[in-house]
């Protein structure tokens, strides 16, 4: 994406001393509680106010937003508070309803990024504009797609753009509501280092307890700010109840979140830092020596298999192994998420070897 460097322009014009901050209710439910919470904002470092007016849900049935009234109610925030506002936008109406009521900053959900269709009507729809567009992540980890979603935006000539990383969905069950992925924001954000890469902690933790946590982890990885989901009442909230904080937390979250220095100039840092990264590379590599070993004993076992027509798969030894693993794991600290990912990606590949011995003497067959 040739004009990236384009992209961090509109942030860098704010010359803020603190990361960006959007910040607002899960959805705007009456004007009542939206000019409440924005006035609990007022004053802050809060600069954008959020809040959903298109909320369609996974399931019917449940509160799916106000729609273009509350599109009126933060009209309303502009004018009694200052603050600039934003809303999510999924198909061309929403956009235009949106810019029909100068709403600063749009963003287009993780379930619309999973489109084309539906991302390329919305960059349609806003081509040209001089609104913020932020980018969600897609539900699934497919880093494809939102590169694309992002490209298609670009390719609108969308001036102010940027992306929101709001963690992915997965069956299993972990301590995120979506897991970080954060290998894919960092990949992301390698790619293109010039795109402005917001974090959301409220979507992907699901809880309000962790909220603080994902932030401090965002900002170590260099995010540049955050859309963080604030309600007055977070237990009777309409929507992501569990999920909300409310403003007097956000101020106290904001006041502790810790920012970190990019280097330092000093010797003996630069010194121990080179040392412990000298460690760290021959760790590595015998990480991988082992895994080639590891996979070398695989091939014998499909070997064995193979000859006694046994099936690759046996899934009380794996059951076995993952859960001897876990514990050891956890008695060396780490967490038991990290060891099943670690381990099912050694396993897959694992069968993939023991699959080629399989195969190879079918070819010769």
């Amino acid at each position: 994406m040739e004009n990236s460097k384009k992209m961090r322009t509109w942030l860098n014009d704010m010359e803020l001393d603190h990361p960006l901050m959007i910040a607002g209710p899960c959805s705007a439910e009456t004007e009542k509680q939206v000019l409440r919470i924005a006035h609990d904002l007022k004053g802050t470092d809060v600069n954008y106010f959020r809040a959903g007016v298109w909320k369609p849900r996974t399931r019917p049935g449940n509160f799916e937003g106000v729609g273009v009234l509350g599109l009126k109610w933060l009209q309303q925030v502009k004018k009694e508070t200052g603050l600039k506002t934003a809303t999510e936008v999924a198909n061309r109406t929403h956009v235009e309803l949106a810019l029909e009521h100068d709403i600063d900053l749009l963003w287009i959900g993780a379930r619309s990024t999973v489109s084309p269709f539906i991302v390329q009507e919305i960059a349609d729809a806003l081509s040209g504009t001089d609104k913020v567009v932020l980018v969600k992540n897609p539900v699934n980890p497919d880093l494809a797609l939102w590169l694309g979603a992002i490209e298609r935006m670009a390719t609108a000539n969308i001036a102010k753009l940027g992306v929101i990383h709001r963690g992915f969905s997965t069956y299993e069950k972990t301590k995120y509501r979506n897991i970080p992925e954060w290998q894919l924001a960092i990949e992301l954000q390698t790619r293109f280092p010039d795109l402005p890469l917001i974090n959301d902690p409220s979507h992907i933790t699901g809880k309000r307890d962790m909220v603080f946590d994902v932030s401090q982890t965002a900002l170590d990885l260099n995010f540049d700010g955050f859309m963080i989901e604030t309600h007055h009442d977070p237990e009777n909230a309409w929507s992501d109840a569990a999920q909300q904080i409310t403003p007097e937390e956000l101020i106290r979250l904001m006041e502790n979140l810790r920012m970190r220095k990019m280097t330092s100039g000093e010797p003996s840092y630069n010194k121990k830092l080179e040392q412990l990264r000298a460690q760290v590379d021959i760790i590595d590599n015998q990480l991988i020596d082992t895994l080639g070993k590891r996979m070398k004993v695989s091939q014998r076992i499909g070997c064995i298999k193979r000859d006694r027509n046994v099936a690759i798969l046996q899934t009380s030894r794996w059951n076995s192994i993952l859960g001897k693993m876990i514990l050891r794991g956890e008695s060396i600290g780490l967490s038991e998420e990290f060891v099943l990912r670690m381990f099912k990606a050694v396993h897959q590949e694992s069968i993939h070897h023991q699959e080629q011995v399989v195969n190879e003497q079918l070819v010769s067959a």
